[in-house]
């Protein structure tokens, strides 16, 4: 099977990582294996990389691409589950993790995945392929969760009148298509705004954000990566959109917070002290180079942290 993907942010996100020849490595989101490919690279002989992936479709790829290198395990999971990956695999802390957040190239092109509103497909979006469809959400959920979803995934400021619109289309027939979400939200959009950039954009993000319980997953995600991290390890993330950025550097601001003790106390009596420190205080993005060679990578951001303490 060809999975298509090119790895954004590469060579910032292998330098980040600062990989150790004999170290232990998990790709949380292994995708095609491109990040995994330049982890491997940089390992010795008794280095031990770890790769998860919940998409079937990727677990196949990475097995035909990586399966004969004594280095590799893969495993089918969503990252969230680090800790109990990592313990069946008998191994304790981890070096480095990272998280490639969000829908991959191969998911967006494959049009039977459901994930693009330029493809006529079933509305599915599914990443691990199981559980509900975005078809038997938007087909059954009320006019408060609906908008309820698109304003809080997708910051949509037209979700009343898109959930107005798939109200009305549903009680005709069900919405089942790609194609068919697709012209209903353009058609609940004003005329003015049509033009700007596709209509459908937010809403699709919104509802693969909720088939999949991404926030959720990535919060959980997070703590559990971090967990799993021997003293001097590094989790890497890169994100595609605010709401996911936002979580990251809320989270790693956290561990590296140390004393919280009111400003006005002589001393430190709360005894905290950072978990973490910033590799990169600023996120990194993709420079106009790589933006002309994948267009995908405009919204990219990747933050990095080191653990410095257990």
């Amino acid at each position: 099977m060809e999975f298509s993907h090119k790895p954004v942010l590469f060579y910032k996100t292998i330098e980040l990582l600062d990989i150790k020849q004999d170290g232990i490595y998990l790709d949380g989101t292994a995708g095609g294996g491109g990040h995994s490919a330049g982890i491997l690279e940089r390992l010795g002989k008794n280095g031990r990389l770890i790769c998860v992936d919940q998409d079937p479709d990727a677990i196949e790829v990475l097995n035909e691409r990586f399966g004969k290198d004594e280095r590799v395990t893969v495993v089918k999971a969503n990252f969230s589950e680090i800790p109990s990956v990592i313990k069946e695999l008998d191994t304790e802390y981890l070096d480095g993790v990272l998280m490639d957040i969000g829908v991959s190239s191969h998911q967006l092109d494959c049009a039977g995945r459901g994930f693009s509103y330029h493809s006529e497909a079933p509305l599915d979006m599914r990443m691990s392929r199981s559980g509900p469809t975005a078809a038997d959400y938007v087909n059954t959920l009320s006019f408060s969760e609906l908008v309820q979803i698109l304003s809080a995934y997708g910051e949509e400021k037209f979700a009343k009148n898109i959930a107005r619109a798939i109200e009305r289309e549903r009680a005709v027939s069900p919405i089942t298509t790609t194609t068919q979400l697709a012209e209903i939200v353009k058609s609940a959009y004003p005329a003015a705004k049509r033009h700007d950039k596709h209509p459908a954009r937010k809403t699709f993000q919104a509802l693969r954000i909720f088939v999949n319980g991404e926030l959720d997953r990535l919060s959980e995600g997070l703590d559990n990566a971090f967990a799993s991290l021997g003293t001097g390890g590094r989790l890497a993330v890169i994100t595609f959109h605010s709401l996911e950025d936002r979580m990251v550097k809320q989270r790693m601001a956290k561990w590296c917070e140390g004393c919280i003790c009111p400003k006005d106390f002589p001393i430190c009596v709360c005894g905290r002290k950072p978990a973490a420190k910033l590799v990169n205080r600023k996120p990194i993005e993709a420079d106009s180079g790589e933006l002309e060679e994948n267009p995908r990578s405009r919204s990219a951001k990747l933050r990095c942290c080191e653990k410095i303490r257990i």
